[in-house]
């Protein structure tokens, strides 16, 4: 498992660092901002629940073989306390031509403050269906 040897400050510079990771294709970068847990949990579009570094470390290698993947996430929505923040994003694709294609993907983000810093404890991501949805949604009780 990578390890960061600095402390991450902010929620934002975690999420930023993990897709810029993805932007490169680095997975060494992008596993070092996983939590040391062994319970974090990725879902990628489509697939199954992967649970612990090594299935999630083995996917992202799978999805890597092509290169990077550019994904813009727009239109945060953010829950915070001072030990755990989730962040629900509209993830833009970005193609080879930098355009945005024309899907999207919603992705939930769940973050855990630790003593070395804010780490990533899940991404749960899935294809949505039609364009992105220009403005954010009320908050539904349920």
């Amino acid at each position: 498992m990578a390890k960061i040897n600095r402390i991450i400050k902010t929620v934002e510079d975690v999420e930023a660092a993990f897709y810029d990771a993805i932007g490169r294709g680095d997975i060494d970068a992008l596993m070092a901002l996983w939590a040391e847990d062994d319970e974090i949990v990725c879902i990628h579009p489509g697939s199954g629940r992967l649970l612990g570094h090594a299935a999630i470390r083995t996917s992202w290698e799978e999805i890597f073989q092509s290169g990077g993947v550019r994904i813009h996430p727009v239109k945060l929505h953010a829950i915070q306390n001072l030990m755990m923040s989730i962040h629900n994003v509209i993830e833009e694709i970005i193609s080879p031509h930098g355009q945005p294609d024309d899907i999207h993907v919603i992705a939930s983000n769940v973050y855990l403050n630790t003593p070395k810093g804010w780490r990533m404890l899940a991404h749960h991501a899935s294809v949505a269906p039609g364009k992105a949805p220009p403005e954010p949604l009320p908050s539904l009780l349920h």
